[in-house]
């Protein structure tokens, strides 16, 4: 189960890191870098905006771990958006780190052999009779739809366009629907997890903004259209100014 555990990863060695990156961006003593860790804890410095910057800009960014520079990533373009809830950063840096690998973002568990590539599929089990399975069902339909319109919202409109496959709203309202579903769960409660999941439900549309930014600023860069500035016109003007 993807947990919003990212910044509990986190070693001594990336706030070391965190350290040297931010003095030398800044032209800081180190000392006095260090001296605000001592006094304000980590996330302080994981919040100050010459960090992303830094990570990507020095040599010495490249010996960042990767729970560091996801969280560092998505917690920025969340901040970027109004959005100043860390536990959000934390689950989709989690998200980030644990559908990147192998193919687990096409399997509701490591342990679970069925494999789901649609939202339809994936809505299709959510009152399987097994409760805890169920229970996983439910989040992964809204993992699955925040990761895809997320991170890959151009084959999402690529896909609208050339074989009528379903936009960006549709997964928006599956993802809503998936994590509302699972806050309504008893195993959220009984696990502490209601809260995120409500609130995940609640913002989503804003989440996956925050994911389009990551997407389009360090997965594709380079690649242009007319639904891509189209979308990021109207993730502007719906979350920019989001208090």
């Amino acid at each position: 189960m993807i947990l919003a555990d990212t910044r509990h990863s986190l070693t001594r060695d990336d706030a070391q890191l965190v350290t040297r990156l931010i003095a030398r961006d800044s032209g800081d003593d180190l000392v006095q870098v260090e001296r605000e860790l001592a006094d304000h804890g980590i996330d302080a410095l994981l919040d100050d905006p010459r960090l992303p910057v830094a990570l990507r800009r020095m040599g010495q960014g490249m010996h960042a771990s990767l729970p560091l520079f996801a969280y560092v990533t998505v917690r920025h373009a969340l901040r970027r958006l109004g959005e100043q809830d860390r536990v959000l950063a934390d689950y989709l840096a989690s998200l980030m780190l644990h559908f990147g690998l192998r193919d687990r973002a096409w399997k509701i568990a490591d342990a679970d052999d069925q494999v789901y590539t649609t939202l339809a599929g994936l809505a299709g089990d959510l009152d399987d009779p097994d409760g805890r399975r169920s229970f996983l069902v439910r989040t992964h339909l809204g993992n699955y739809a925040l990761w895809v319109s997320g991170f890959f919202p151009d084959w999402v409109e690529h896909r609208r366009w050339r074989r009528g496959g379903p936009d960006l709203d549709y997964f928006e309202e599956m993802g809503r629907r998936g994590f509302q579903l699972a806050a309504d769960h008893r195993l959220a409660g009984e696990r502490g997890l209601a809260s995120l999941y409500a609130t995940a439900a609640e913002r989503f549309g804003l989440l996956r903004a925050a994911l389009n930014e990551v997407s389009d600023t360090l997965l594709f860069p380079n690649h242009s259209s007319p639904d891509r500035l189209m979308r990021q016109v109207s993730n502007e003007a719906r979350w920019r100014h989001v208090s």
